[in-house]
């Protein structure tokens, strides 16, 4: 059963209706050049997960390297620095900021002959860090959601508010 559901959201008309949605927002030839997809959680917990501006932006940047669940992102960090106009240091420093709070581990890699090449990034505390928060902002969402339900229902009546009075 939940074979046939996955396969039935993920059908090829599905698909060209979510790519045709995109290339109407954004336009064909700018989506042309990737996307990057992120869970909207990630930016409405922002607060909540402690992550200031730079770190996100850290964050995101890092994500747009990871395009397959099996590999990890390994850029340079003088790509990360070039993207976000900071110093090679500081993308240093906020990914080590990042790493100390368990949403990033690095990964030394190295190549033979070459030595210490581009470390790789785990996104692994970022993704259980979301999943921990996800019930919490389920929870209000579905709450909302029933709200809204209740007022589009015939005969509501906001609380507090009375009958008009009826001439006699």
């Amino acid at each position: 059963m939940a074979e046939e559901t996955t396969k039935k959201e993920d059908s090829p008309a599905k698909r060209a209706t979510a790519r045709r949605g995109s290339h109407d927002k954004w336009g064909a030839k700018v989506m042309e050049l990737g996307f990057c997809i992120l869970p909207s959680l990630l930016f409405r917990a922002q607060r909540r997960l402690g992550l200031n501006p730079t770190q996100l932006a850290v964050l995101v940047q890092l994500a747009d390297f990871w395009w397959d669940a099996g590999r990890k992102p390994f850029p340079k960090k003088a790509d990360l620095a070039f993207r976000l106009g900071l110093s090679d240091r500081q993308v240093q420093r906020y990914i080590a900021e990042l790493e100390t709070a368990g949403f990033v581990r690095r990964i030394e890699r190295t190549a033979a002959h070459r030595g210490k090449i581009s470390n790789e990034y785990d996104l692994g505390g970022l993704v259980q860090k979301l999943a921990a928060l996800e019930p919490e902002f389920r929870e209000v969402a579905d709450e909302a959601r029933a709200a809204r339900g209740a007022v589009a229902r015939p005969g509501f009546r906001a609380r507090g508010k009375t009958k008009p009075a009826q001439d006699a």
